[in-house]
Formats: C-alpha cells, structure tokens, sequence
C-alpha cells in the first residue's frame, strides 16, 4: 500500500480533504503531520488514520509517494522545494506562491525531477464546471465571484479569492490569450472589485471580482454558437436556447465534495501519482493563472 503524506491539518485540510482521505484508507497508508496532539488524537478519532508525525523531516523519512500541502502560503516555496528535492509528488492548495519566480521555480525543480506538482484548482473537476468546458466554439466567458461585504487587503483577495475566477477562465478558455486588460478599484488598501479581459482571436473572456456586491455569488457564464450556459454557485445549472431555459440541479445525494471538485481532484491526483500519468492540472495553466494574478497585482497603486 503506497504512503501517502499530508501536512496541514487547518480548516480547508478538515472541510475539503480529509472526509475524502478517509475513505480512501483501504488504498493508501495515510501519514499525517502535526505538532498539535490533540488535533491528531481528534482526527484519529473521527477518521481512524493511525500514522501521525510531528514534522516534515518526520514524514519525508517516511517516503511517501506524495504529500498534501495544505499550510499557509507563505510556507509552500520551502516546504515544497524540499519535499521535490527529496523525490516526493506534491499536491498543494492554491496559490502555490504569490511570488511568480518561486512559482516557475517549483514547476522547473518539478519537471527536472521528473515528479508532479498539482495545484489545488479544484473548480476545473467540479462536474459542472467540466459540462461547460465541453461547449463548441465559446465567445463569451464570465467568471464571477461576488462576496456581501468582505474588504481584503487587495493582494491578498486577489490571491485568495479571485484567483479562483481567474483559473476558471484559464480552464474554460480553448485559445492562447492575445490581450490582457486589467482594473482594479481599492479602498484604504483593500479591494472593492477586481477585472481581468482577457481577448483570444474569437473569444472574449471577463473575470470579475466584487467584495462588496450584497451577496455571496459565484457564477460562471459560457456563451457558444449554439448554446449559452450558466453555473451557479457550482450546484445549478441554467441553459438557454431559443425559446427554452432548462435548469438542472446537481443529485441530491452528491456529496458537496463532489459538486465542489475537492473529491474528483483529489482522487484524479492520487490516480495520476500511482500510474506516473499526466499532471491533472498542467503545469503551463497554472503557471498561467498565477501570472495573471501577480501581474495585477503589480497594477496596485503604492
């Protein structure tokens, strides 16, 4: 049974990816890393994983196939430069760095070791989101995330929150980028809305951050020669024809993990590290919504 690493047990580690570790048990030997005691006596607990370790050099003796990464950001350049170094896979939550040269430094060490590094874009295996990758001749992308009233320090919304549409974008769209416009409106330091166009020969893409919209939406927009649909919020799906709009809902019984993309990521991740297969999110897209985003920020006015 092939040893499968993980460090940082927080809330997304606890919401997003351990009920889905937890039923892979009879598959993988799951090792977990933390120096919280009773943290580990809690998952243990309610998951049953056994094999606990209190630090990275812990788990990396180990030698584990791959490793979950699922720390701070200001922690993923270092944690992931070792474990490649050390011949490990790595999956890691997004953004893998706000520092675009760490960014394509990791992708480089990645590729020279011959190992994966997943970013963790979880949208991309969300099944509706995947329906709307499967539209002919697209035109039109929007890609939206609404928040009520929830100001960020701007770099750190763009990197959090917005980067999500921009992936989507990156994902949905079927041709090289030809022009990037940016928009950016702040308050004291903080973002109020966030724009990226983005224009290929035949399409025209917008992504579009508001933090202070009255709502908490999320919604994605695809309009082709034939058909125009709609996401929202990754659970309902709206599609308009002349005449017609039909809305389908995702099955009751799927599990929100699923509907969200964190289960299918997850397990197309482990099945790509088993069979040494292709990377499932390819390294030259992520690396392209990252420099999306670091170039606007760039944009910030000091």
């Amino acid at each position: 049974m092939e040893k499968i690493g993980v460090i940082g047990l927080g809330n997304i580690a606890q919401k997003a990816y351990l009920p889905v570790m937890a039923t892979l048990q009879d598959k993988y030997e799951w090792h977990l890393t933390t120096r919280n005691e009773a943290k580990g006596k809690m998952l243990e607990q309610k998951y049953g994983f056994k094999h606990f370790h209190q630090t990275l050099d812990q788990l990396i003796a180990e030698k584990p196939l791959a490793v979950f990464v699922h720390t701070p950001t200001q922690t993923h350049y270092q944690i992931i430069k070792q474990l490649l170094t050390a011949g490990i896979n790595v999956y890691v939550d997004k953004p893998v760095s706000e520092n675009l040269a760490e960014v394509e430094e990791l992708y480089q060490l990645a590729a020279e070791k011959k190992l994966l590094l997943t970013c963790g874009f979880n949208r991309r295996f969300a099944p509706f989101d995947q329906q709307l990758k499967q539209i002919a001749d697209k035109r039109t992308i929007v890609s939206e995330k609404i928040r009520e009233n929830a100001l960020q320090p701007t770099a750190f919304a763009i990197f959090d929150l917005m980067i999500h549409s921009v992936d989507t974008a990156v994902y949905l769209m079927d041709e090289p980028i030809q022009k990037v416009d940016n928009f950016l409106v702040t308050n004291d330091g903080n973002l109020e809305q966030g724009y990226i166009t983005l224009t290929g020969a035949k399409s025209h893409v917008q992504v579009i951050t508001n933090m202070v919209g009255g709502s908490n939406l999320e919604m994605t927009t695809v309009q082709g020669s034939k058909t125009r649909q709609v996401v929202t919020n990754l659970n309902l799906l709206q599609t308009y024809q002349t005449g017609a709009v039909t809305q389908t809902s995702r099955p009751d019984w799927e599990n929100t993990l699923v509907t969200r993309g964190f289960d299918p990521i997850t397990r197309t991740f482990l099945k790509a590290v088993t069979n040494n297969s292709e990377n499932p999110v390819s390294p030259e897209s992520a690396i392209l919504s990252h420099k999306l985003c670091y170039d606007l920020v760039k944009t910030i006015k000091k």
